[in-house]
């Protein structure tokens, strides 16, 4: 299948990328390059034998976004571009509804435009807010959200279920995320977010290179065993292959269909601190420091129905996510 893959040069987009490539997809990556780097098409290249195209554009832009599209001659779109840091999502909330809600609702146009109708969304957990109950399901209550950032999500998944209810032809697959984490076992993709990260694994490692002095934990507490908040980790890789079996199972399945993809398993971050040192026989200096506004205190998933409908379940453990993430840190100490 001919797949357009929004935010495709990202740390996400870019290892959906080869697992579609190598599922046997073929696969044109859209990004306007605000939070990744173009060198990752031609890793992408070198990891899966195969040439991908490239368009660098912003979804904003409905001209440009059809003209790629177009060009592409996708018959599915995955989209993946947004901007996601819960933090910042809370100090720039305008910014955030601007790029996020516009571009999902450009591409959406877009799609009808071009008769395209088989859509994978990646949501993410932070639509059930504050959770009533753990672990998650997908019947949980999705609830005001607690960051800017998790309402931008929440909306669009409301966009593309009141999409689908007034077109049966489309379907679409929304992905609620947990916590990507990880890299590439190549070492040649990874994460590598602009300035400090928000996320914790690639702020493990680059402290543990030396690029950053200290790793600063938001909040000891928090009511768990360690005072940690407590997230389930799932590798990269497992989530990319997610993608694969959502576009797949989407052929016989009209309308928007909510998955939730996880682990099943919830670790503190000292959990996580731990096992990367245990992982790599380092002590990582860090410190504590206030909450981050928008985090929540614990959110783990129940896969079963990922498992059920899908046929896809994560493999991959917190070891696996660890080492991964250490040796693209260490291939690559000042990123692409």
């Amino acid at each position: 299948m001919r797949v357009l893959l929004t935010g495709g040069t990202g740390y996400i987009g870019s290892h959906t990328a080869v697992a579609l490539l190598q599922a046997g997809h073929q696969v044109t990556l859209l990004d306007n390059l605000s939070n990744s780097k173009a060198a990752v098409v031609g890793r992408i290249a070198g990891i899966t034998g195969q040439q991908v195209g490239f368009h660098q554009v912003d979804m904003r832009d409905l001209d440009a976004l059809t003209h790629a599209l177009a060009d592409s001659r996708a018959e599915a779109v995955i989209h993946l571009a947004g901007l996601k840091a819960v933090g910042e999502s809370v100090a720039e909330p305008l910014r955030y509804y601007d790029n996020n809600l516009v571009s999902a609702l450009q591409l959406c146009r877009a799609m009808e435009t071009l008769a395209i109708d088989r859509l994978v969304f990646s949501s993410s957990a932070t639509v059930y807010g504050v959770p009533e109950a753990l672990p998650l399901t997908e019947d949980s209550p999705v609830t005001v959200a607690t960051s800017p950032y998790g309402s931008t999500k929440l909306y669009i998944e409301q966009l593309l279920m009141d999409a689908a209810a007034a077109n049966p032809k489309l379907r679409v697959a929304l992905l609620r995320y947990f916590n990507p984490a990880g890299a590439h076992e190549s070492g040649d993709l990874g994460e590598d977010p602009n300035g400090i990260p928000s996320n914790l694994l690639p702020y493990i490692t680059q402290v543990a290179t030396g690029r950053r002095q200290v790793l600063t934990v938001h909040g000891d507490d928090y009511p768990t065993p360690d005072g940690t908040c407590i997230r389930d980790y799932i590798h990269v890789m497992d989530l990319a292959q997610g993608h694969v079996a959502a576009l797949d199972w989407l052929d016989d399945h009209p309308g928007a269909h909510p998955f939730n993809l996880g682990t099943g398993q919830g670790h503190s971050v000292l959990e996580v601190i731990r096992a990367f040192e245990h992982a790599t026989n380092l002590t990582l200096p860090y410190q504590v420091g206030p909450r981050r506004p928008g985090d929540i205190t614990a959110s783990f998933t129940d896969p079963t129905k990922a498992k059920r409908e899908l046929g896809w379940q994560a493999k991959k453990t917190l070891v696996d996510i660890n080492r991964d993430a250490w040796r693209w840190q260490q291939q690559n100490p000042d990123g692409y």
